[in-house]
């Protein structure tokens, strides 16, 4: 495999602010994205440690019923649609290049317009606190409580918009990573020798691209029914209020998908590199992820089982249900064999990983106890599904995320974060987590529903919620002492070294961090472990002459001011005309700066 590391020297990045708002470099472009992640994460986590003080004790007093609806569902949406999507994302587009030995994505300018219609959305989002109240009708916004009749204020009205221009930034970054995976890999990289990071990727840019079109036409339909009159969702109008639950669940179940297959693939990464040996089944795990994929789409009407579907609906999604739990096991499975005599090495990113299988399989088994119709009608909107999706969500999703941090921090600072701090944070969030989300399980079968702000005394609810809110605040505590990490290591010299960890993927093969160009030469792959296979048969990297050019996209302000103009144009659909006026006027000349803008 033809690598260099650091061969020649070429003009470095501009520092400063206005070189980050003009960049596309994917690398900084993944950084911000990770960033903003991780803070709209700290603020729906901050969400949700208020909805638990409010109800650590009977008849609490924290938050009213309305304020305590905002919150809890922005505490939704804010870590879905800002925390862990975006995370996802900063991983994507820092190693997707990286990893197939590219040196960008295959449309930079559009990886940039992304980030700033994404932070353009989660800004909107988030003002809506301040502009007459927060959306108050859960994530899902259910009609008719999502209409004009009961949810009198803005909120719903931000809720759509916002998630409109989020849904054309992950539009448009998805497109982005499937052009990047399929077209620019390099020579011998087959499918079949991708990274399961890429391929898990790649499953998650189509169930987007699948299912954001139809969150779109439903988005669309509840604006014009709250605010032109219409009637889709209205019974008294002959509208109905079930067919927004069909159109909202065929894209919300693939959204579950999306927001736990990036976990899949870092653990598919870290895992073999920390037994020190190759991942177990590879061909398994990639058709169980596509699997995971294809019957993603089958099976939102679990969500359905008490709305009155009839049998045979019933029967067919508690089958599908079932089904998908398949390709689930598979994939646990094979990272237990990938384990089983391993050598393995027991560091910070290693326990993340291993945690993620433990929870996700807890949550797992309780997903597939949902594909029983009757059982699911015991535990529906009880705090049973609460307990069921956190476990999936943040014993899954946000235990990957934290696996990945650890493992890809070298390569993007040059720092190891410090392991035994790494070590005390994880175990703190660990029993957090547990305390928190196990005790939901209880509370459940014990009849509390979700989405009450209050209760009383007497019905036996007390001690799980205090031991719930104790988790909760312990949980927080956890990733306080990773940001405590974070600040003590990127205050330490860069020492980590360019492969730390032994990987046997290609982002281990150039600088921490990597160079803007990312490779001296594009790489040649012979192996599905490309760093292991050339290590093993002595094959040196190439050797690059000094006056080598490589031509990097120069920086631009178009996406800066594309994403402007959607922004005024999203405020407009809340507010004037006058304001989607001006925002369409900028876009276009956005538009027409792009166009004529020089490449070199």
């Amino acid at each position: 495999m033809a690598t260099a590391i650091g061969m020649t020297t070429h003009t470095q990045e501009e520092t400063g602010l206005w070189s980050w708002l003009t960049t596309v470099d994917h690398k900084r472009i993944g950084t911000v994205y990770a960033v903003a992640g991780f803070l709209f994460f700290l603020l729906g986590g901050l969400e949700a440690l208020a909805v638990r003080t409010q109800l650590a004790v009977p008849n609490g007093v924290v938050l009213d019923a309305d304020r305590y609806n905002q919150f809890f569902t922005m505490h939704a949406l804010t870590m879905i649609f800002l925390g862990v999507m975006p995370m996802g994302a900063g991983f994507f587009n820092y190693f997707i290049p990286l990893q197939i030995g590219a040196r960008d994505v295959a449309f930079p300018r559009l990886n940039a317009l992304s980030l700033w219609i994404f932070l353009s959305g989660g800004i909107l989002l988030n003002a809506s606190f301040f502009l007459g109240g927060a959306p108050n009708g859960g994530w899902f916004g259910y009609a008719p409580l999502s209409s004009i009749e009961y949810a009198k204020t803005s909120g719903m009205n931000f809720y759509v918009v916002a998630l409109l221009v989020l849904g054309l930034s992950s539009l448009m970054a998805s497109l982005n990573f499937a052009v990047t995976i399929i077209n620019m890999r390099p020579p011998g990289m087959s499918m079949m020798r991708l990274p399961v990071f890429i391929w898990m990727t790649l499953v998650v840019t189509f169930l987007l691209i699948l299912s954001l079109p139809v969150l779109t036409v439903a988005l669309l339909q509840l604006y014009f029914d709250r605010m032109w009159g219409t009637a889709f969702f209205s019974p008294a109008a002959g509208g109905d209020p079930i067919l927004w639950q069909h159109l909202f669940w065929i894209f919300g179940h693939p959204e579950v998908y999306v927001l736990i297959l990036p976990s899949m693939g870092i653990v598919s990464e870290v895992l073999p590199v920390m037994a020190r040996k190759p991942l177990f089944g590879y061909s398994a795990i990639v058709f169980a992820g596509a699997s995971i994929g294809v019957l993603g789409f089958g099976v939102w009407a679990h969500h359905m089982f008490t709305t009155g579907l009839g049998p045979v609906p019933q029967v067919v999604f508690s089958a599908s249900t079932m089904a998908i739990g398949v390709p689930t096991g598979i994939k646990i499975f094979n990272w237990l064999g990938t384990m089983y005599g391993g050598n393995i090495r027991f560091v910070t990113a290693t326990y993340y990983a291993v945690a993620f299988i433990a929870l996700f399989t807890i949550g797992g088994i309780s997903g597939v106890m949902h594909a029983s119709p009757p059982v699911d009608g015991q535990h529906q909107d009880s705090y049973f599904v609460v307990a069921h999706l956190h476990y999936v969500l943040v014993g899954g999703a946000i235990m990957g995320i934290f696996s990945g941090i650890y493992y890809w921090f070298p390569k993007m600072t040059g720092r190891l974060l410090d392991e035994k701090l790494g070590m005390i944070s994880f175990w703190t969030m660990f029993a957090g987590l547990n305390l928190t989300f196990f005790p939901m399980h209880f509370l459940g079968l014990a009849g509390m529903p979700r989405r009450i702000y209050t209760y009383d005394a007497d019905l036996g609810w007390d001690t799980w919620n205090m031991v719930a809110t104790l988790g909760s605040y312990t949980l927080g505590i956890g990733i306080l002492l990773f940001l405590v990490n974070f600040v003590i290591t990127m205050r330490k010299p860069a020492d980590a070294g360019n492969d730390p960890w032994g990987g046997a993927t290609l982002e281990w093969a150039t600088t921490s961090p990597p160079p803007a160009h990312n490779f001296e030469v594009i790489p040649e792959v012979r192996d599905r472990d490309p760093l292991w296979y050339d290590r093993d048969h002595n094959i040196a990297p190439a050797v690059v002459p000094e006056h080598n050019h490589i031509h990097m996209p120069p920086p631009s302000y178009f996406p800066l001011i594309i994403s402007l103009g959607v922004l005024l144009i999203a405020v407009g659909a809340l507010s004037h005309l006058a304001v989607t006026a001006l925002g369409v006027v900028i876009v276009l000349y956005g538009i027409w700066g792009w166009a004529l803008e020089p490449t070199d």
